[in-house]
């Protein structure tokens, strides 16, 4: 070992060590002292020159194997470091808690944010353009097999005490009704769609579409409304959501992104991500494009099937009216273009001296009110 000879060897701090010089994983022994008049630290071991670290630029390194020993650094090179085989050392170093000082903050800064406008990149215009893409490629029994898982993790992730899914209601003079409102509107198509309607016995109000033509929705909603015309006139707009494969673009779109948020903060591929689909998928924020051509769509449908567009009209102001509420069903109805404007174009679209007919008599649409009884 090389005897290092300096004209002072004070004896307040005399130690020796492990160093490991940051190049190789080969411990080195090392013999310390303080030069008290220079503030230094001065080390020497078996590679070779003396080491000497001021003692203002030593910083203490949390010591992962326990806490008996102390790891040093120099703040200005975090390769090197010195294992001591206890704390002695501490008292003398003034700066051992101090934060290292950041060099070039301003390219981090730059870095930083070029990272997160990537991030943003991919996740809002990225994922969308390929999930429009990849859409228009899903076969027909892929896309139904989309919506049924779907429709199941739904069910499974609205359930409150996590043993039992949500039940479908299946009371049959409810069902009746349901299918009578559905022949009404697909007698009116220009080519009948091969839909499955399901109603869910929650009290959430709302309703939504899923890939795979399915289209479901809440008690809570079937409780809130007053004439079945309302029922049948968000019935016509998640049709008109469904014959546009909304719903397949924004849960490829949906999974996506999660897929992106599960590589940078960690695994998405569990119950959190069935829970976040589910969560996206029922209070799915359409395009205000997609929006508008659904509601366009759902008036000239119902007049087709001769029932009033004005109908939506009252579904928005009904429910809007709940408030709090209906959050979720205001999120996914009433988000864009603005509630008054879509208010407005429903009335519009209905025809001066427009002969309705009524969808259901009395009878029907109370057993529709019971669907879930």
């Amino acid at each position: 070992m090389t005897v290092l000879r300096v004209g002072r060897v004070p004896e307040a701090f005399a130690s020796t060590g492990t160093y490991f010089d940051g190049t190789r994983a080969i411990p080195t022994p090392i013999t310390l002292c303080i030069d008290e008049d220079a503030h230094v630290l001065i080390g020497v071991s078996d590679t070779g020159e003396p080491l000497r670290w001021p003692l203002t630029d030593i910083r203490e390194v949390p010591d992962q194997a326990g806490g008996d020993h102390m790891v040093i650094q120099r703040a200005d090179d975090p390769v090197q470091r010195i294992y001591l085989p206890d704390h002695a050392l501490a008292p003398r170093l003034p700066n051992r808690t101090k934060r290292r000082p950041v060099a070039k903050r301003g390219p981090l800064v730059v870095w930083a944010m070029a990272a997160v406008a990537s991030v943003a990149l991919i996740i809002f215009v990225l994922v969308p353009a390929m999930a429009n893409q990849l859409a228009r490629y899903i076969p027909p029994e892929g896309e139904r097999a989309l919506g049924q898982v779907t429709f199941d993790q739904i069910r499974s992730a609205l359930d409150q005490t996590g043993l039992n899914p949500v039940p479908v209601c299946t009371n049959p003079d409810g069902i009746a009704a349901l299918a009578k409102m559905e022949a009404r509107l697909q007698d009116a198509l220009p080519e009948s769609q091969p839909l499955t309607v399901s109603v869910l016995d929650h009290e959430m109000v709302n309703a939504f579409a899923l890939p795979g033509n399915y289209i479901v929705f809440f008690r809570g909603l079937i409780d809130h409304a007053e004439t079945p015309e309302e029922v049948a006139s968000v019935f016509a707009h998640e049709i008109g959501h469904v014959i546009s494969r909304d719903p397949t673009r924004h849960a490829l779109r949906s999974a996506g992104s999660l897929g992106v948020l599960g590589l940078l903060f960690g695994d998405f591929a569990g119950g959190a991500a069935v829970l976040l689909l589910a969560e996206r998928l029922i209070e799915a924020h359409y395009s205000q494009g997609a929006e508008a051509e659904a509601d366009v769509f759902a008036h000239t449908l119902m007049i087709d099937a001769q029932i009033a567009p004005s109908a939506l009209a009252l579904m928005f102001e009904r429910f809007q009216e709940l408030g709090g509420d209906a959050s979720p069903f205001v999120a996914h109805f009433l988000s864009h273009p603005a509630l008054g404007d879509r208010i407005q174009a429903a009335r519009d679209a209905t025809p001066e001296r427009f002969n309705a007919v009524p969808i259901l008599t009395d009878e029907e649409w109370q057993a529709f009110k019971t669907i879930c009884d």
